[in-house]
């Protein structure tokens, strides 16, 4: 399949821990259509992983970014400032929860875990928004990363769910404060897929085949498959959209 194109395009992506996460997919269809990347890596222990890949995609940028510290942040986005002076989108495909709260029911979360979870996995879609403002080109792409555990009870995914529910009514309200300058704010909510930090959630191979069984396609939905979704999104073809959560699960949401 031909690349979609986003030549000229120069934009961030976070959340890359290896070469099986949803991030790493969207950088690849990105590199692929003619994208500039800048890759980001949450701690050292990662590094090893990650900078492999992103030299494999020739970023422009390769920075470390801890999004619970503010210096990182400050970091970055100078480097971001100095480097390109612009943006043209975000990928933001970053979720955690202590597994003690997400092993557990809802209703057990402790206060220290849901604060956690709804800082790295939602606040931080927000605060790399408007650290990113100032640079953002108009038509400008902010991509996050839902889960259909968003809209519907999904067994196992716990606390996540909430968390996720609340990312997604920010983008809504984020695509409408920033619309008024061009800049789209969209989620792409992918089918279950095996990834490191899917990996935490208990009986989880189990789901996978759930999915699987009863999406319409019988199909196992890849990385590249978000990858697609996302270069759309970034994509001058998209310009109209905004404010969405864009499934890619195979029709898995249509099952009742």
């Amino acid at each position: 399949m031909k690349p979609i194109d986003v030549s000229g395009k120069k934009g961030l992506i976070v959340g890359i821990a290896n070469d099986h996460s949803i991030a790493w997919g969207c950088a690849k269809r990105l590199f692929e259509g003619g994208a500039q990347l800048a890759i980001t890596y949450a701690s050292d222990k990662a590094k090893p992983y990650v900078e492999p890949l992103a030299q494999s995609v020739e970023a422009s940028i390769f920075a470390p970014l801890d999004v619970t510290e503010p210096l990182q942040l400050d970091q970055l986005f100078a480097v971001l400032a100095e480097r390109w002076g612009e943006l043209d989108f975000i990928i933001h495909s970053i979720a955690f929860a202590p597994k003690q709260d997400l092993s557990g029911r809802v209703v057990d979360c402790s206060r220290e875990g849901f604060l956690m979870a709804m800082d790295i996995s939602c606040h931080s879609f927000m605060e790399l928004a408007r650290r990113a403002e100032p640079l953002l080109n108009k038509n400008a792409s902010l991509l996050t990363m839902s889960y259909f555990g968003a809209q519907k009870v999904v067994p196992n995914y716990s606390i996540m769910g909430p968390v996720k529910a609340a990312l997604e009514c920010a983008v809504q309200y984020m695509a409408m404060e920033l619309g008024p300058k061009g800049i789209r704010v969209n989620a792409i909510s992918p089918g279950t897929i095996a990834t490191r930090a899917a990996g935490g959630i208990p009986h989880f191979d189990q789901l996978l085949k759930q999915n699987v069984d009863s999406n319409p396609l019988h199909y196992q939905i890849t990385i590249e498959d978000i990858g697609d979704m996302a270069a759309f999104l970034v994509s001058d073809g998209a310009k109209a959209v905004t404010g969405g959560i864009h499934y890619v699960d195979a029709g898995y949401q249509i099952i009742d």
